[in-house]
């Protein structure tokens, strides 16, 4: 056993003051029974925690949050919300950059501070097979739990929550009425609590929430009790994510959740840890939950040149969704575009995009999806499995004709997979 591990579980074992939080108590034996070839917890940020004034103002706005799922080994915390397992000495931040242990308790600094939101059309998550053509209203706060060479909003997801939001201004709570307008300052001093997420959403007549752009296993607290409040209200809960999460907080969390998106971003373990600094199999197993669980979710597949475009492993992933989840889960494949640290790359070229989606067919999966490639015809468009009709026509976001009747096709009566109706 290394030593780092050794002296995890030495703590937990002598600690007078071990306390797994919530459904944790068996991780105590889970922890004992790693050996050698357990992998370490992620890399963190040494003593990066916020100094004891800028810890005041977090906890004056109520950013401040003791965090849920976590083990107490002595003074140490080990957080176990992903299978990053961050393990955090008093001072340290997390692998996320949205946690920190403050004297022997582990805290995120990332709730009731998004530092964007927006509302979006329900496509662009993407879920096609969702209430077509509503609105969902879309947050963030910083944070992500992988680190993707390819990332979109890293200039959000590879924060601290400190760099986005500013404590020392006035304070400024959203909720009803709403301010016409908002400047950048506004946005970095705005709290958007749960108690007010309900409220906001329908005075934005958005009846879905979707917790996006970052990552919301890494602002896991809040988006969980956002979720709560707005189940409470009679509002739909969308997260958009990685799938890099732990069974036991992904089942605390997913009593709350319509809807996912679920990012499965290769199928190939060595390119999922280059490429993202994750690992597959977590993902998978957060694919098989959710089918059990029976919360509706879609799932998207970028192919990024000289990284996930070999034809034969995207007929290897295609076989996997067939024989896990069902010919009647969707997929999305998605063009990459150069961007972060990936901008010396070419786009992913439109042929390999037609025979992903040729293979993920010939697989057997009923709903295959090709995004940011206009020029591909039908991309965007649903068809009966039985008489192969347009049943959903979209031209990007917008949905332009629909032959679908309580979730049947109009021409044949059959059955399309998805949810139509709140």
């Amino acid at each position: 056993m290394t030593r780092r591990r050794a002296l995890a579980c030495c703590g937990a074992i002598g600690a007078a003051g071990f306390a797994p939080r919530g459904a944790a108590a068996s991780w105590l034996g889970d922890l004992l029974k790693l050996g050698d070839s357990a992998e370490a917890p992620a890399d963190i940020f040494k003593g990066d925690a916020p100094d004891d004034a800028l810890w005041s103002l977090w906890q004056q706005r109520g950013w401040a949050r003791e965090a849920a799922h976590y083990l107490k080994l002595d003074r140490n915390v080990q957080c176990k919300i992903c299978p990053n397992n961050c393990l955090l000495a008093p001072g340290d931040r997390s692998h996320c950059r949205n946690k920190i242990n403050r004297d022997g308790t582990l805290y995120t600094l990332a709730y009731g501070n998004p530092c964007t939101f927006h509302i979006d059309p329900i496509e662009k998550k993407p879920l096609f097979h969702y209430l077509p053509g509503s609105r969902t209203f879309s947050l963030a706060t910083s944070g992500c739990v992988l680190r993707c060479l390819n990332c979109q909003n890293w200039e959000i997801s590879q924060r601290k929550p400190e760099e986005t939001k500013n404590a020392r201004g006035p304070e400024l709570r959203f909720r009803p009425p709403l301010p016409a307008a908002l400047s950048q300052d506004d946005m970095s001093r705005l709290s958007l609590f749960p108690d007010d997420i309900a409220a906001v959403a329908r005075a934005l007549r958005c009846p879905s929430i979707s917790y996006t752009y970052s990552e919301p296993t890494a602002y896991y607290e809040y988006a969980r009790e956002c979720c709560r409040q707005a189940r409470a209200a009679g509002l739909k809960n969308v997260l958009v994510t990685c799938g890099s999460i732990e069974e036991r907080p992904l089942r605390d969390l997913a009593q709350f959740v319509d809807a996912a998106h679920v990012d499965l971003k290769g199928f190939d373990d060595a390119t999922y840890r280059k490429l993202n600094s994750g690992k597959l199999q977590p993902i998978l197993e957060t694919l098989k939950l959710y089918r059990d669980l029976g919360v509706w979710f879609e799932v998207i597949n970028l192919i990024v040149p000289t990284y996930t475009d070999r034809l034969d492993t995207i007929k290897r992933m295609c076989g996997w969704l067939v024989e896990n989840l069902g010919p009647d889960r969707p997929l999305h494949f998605s063009r990459f575009h150069p961007q972060h640290k990936l901008d010396h790359l070419p786009p992913t070229p439109v042929e390999t995009l037609v025979q992903a989606r040729d293979a993920a067919r010939a697989a057997g999966l009923r709903y295959v999806y090709i995004g940011n490639a206009r020029e591909v015809p039908d991309a965007d468009t649903t068809f009966c499995p039985q008489c192969k009709r347009a049943v959903l026509e979209r031209d990007v976001f917008a949905i332009t004709r629909v032959q679908i009747d309580e979730g049947k096709c109009r021409f044949c009566h059959t059955p399309i997979a998805g949810v139509w109706g709140v």
